[in-house]
């Protein structure tokens, strides 16, 4: 239940969130900011999507965006040439279907938005060659039957990513994440799952091959970090407990290797609500 019971909606959660001064930087970083098109062009523009863009390299056709909030990654894949469907079942002007329509029509870009649930997506068998969930899954009331639907209207040869799902170590760790995320205080609405609770119900739904991006290794799930903002902020907290700047630096100077230190990092990384990604193809 949400701590405040003024904040009942999605969209008051935001609006609340967008009226704290102190939390600017995670508005900015959420793509909560307006006007909308900026914050648009802005995620377009950054390693996040261009990430997702090498995966979706020589595809083309229709692309459903599940789950679609503000339509910030319908406004992408247009962008990329795909006929969008953005899929969204909270009207709101602010962070639902309204917000898209408009954001669509400023951008004169094919966006067609449905407001429906990802647990009955109201479309023919096979109707894309790309189906796109950004922080959606974690958020299903049934998993199994939303990655059975995904599974089902995408086009085999098809592409279906899941992008910054919230992954917990063991159930014991879920209130924990619950307690430390910014919004869930007010919403009630976030969750998280154990990572084979995930690729179980992807693999179940159908999907020939699921690869799974860990939270370290991935542009998708370093955002808001990049690389070398992460690498320079693990230097300066390095920093500071032994203060010795110029030694992190050349010892973390170079990308390859702080690269391969994040793989071997992630092998201990067990915290609650680490963002992994799935790529899953159909046969």
């Amino acid at each position: 239940m949400p701590a405040n019971p003024e904040i009942t909606t999605w969209e008051n959660a935001v609006v609340w969130l967008r009226n704290q001064p102190d939390q600017r930087q995670l508005v900015l970083d959420a793509f909560y900011d307006d006007p909308l098109i900026a914050a648009a062009k802005r995620y377009f523009a950054g390693d996040e999507w261009q990430a997702v863009s090498k995966l979706l390299r020589d595809r083309t056709g229709r692309a459903l965006d599940v789950g679609a909030g503000r339509g910030i990654a319908s406004y992408a894949l247009a962008r990329e040439g795909f006929a969008v469907t953005a899929l969204e079942p909270d009207p709101s002007a602010i962070v639902g279907a309204v917000a898209i329509r408009t954001l669509a029509a400023e951008a004169n870009l094919p966006i067609e938005v449905v407001e429906e649930f990802s647990e009955r997506l109201p479309f023919d068998d096979s109707a894309f060659n790309v189906v796109f969930a950004r922080a959606v899954l974690h958020h299903t009331r049934d998993l199994d039957s939303a990655c059975r639907e995904m599974f089902r209207v995408l086009r085999p040869g098809g592409i279906f990513i899941a992008a910054r799902e919230h992954v917990i170590s063991k159930e014991a760790d879920l209130g924990q994440f619950l307690d430390q995320h910014p919004l869930h205080h007010l919403y009630g609405g976030e969750h998280a799952f154990l990572l084979d609770r995930y690729t179980g119900a992807l693999r179940g739904a159908g999907f020939e091959r699921v690869e799974i991006l860990p939270p370290l290794q991935s542009p998708i799930n370093l955002f808001p970090y990049t690389i070398d903002t992460l690498r320079a902020a693990v230097v300066e907290k390095l920093s500071r407990k032994i203060p010795a700047g110029p030694l992190w630096r050349a010892a973390l100077g170079s990308k390859a290797v702080f690269t391969s230190l994040l793989s071997v990092a992630e092998r201990f990384d067990n915290r609650p609500g680490r963002l992994y990604s799935f790529v899953c193809h159909k046969a």
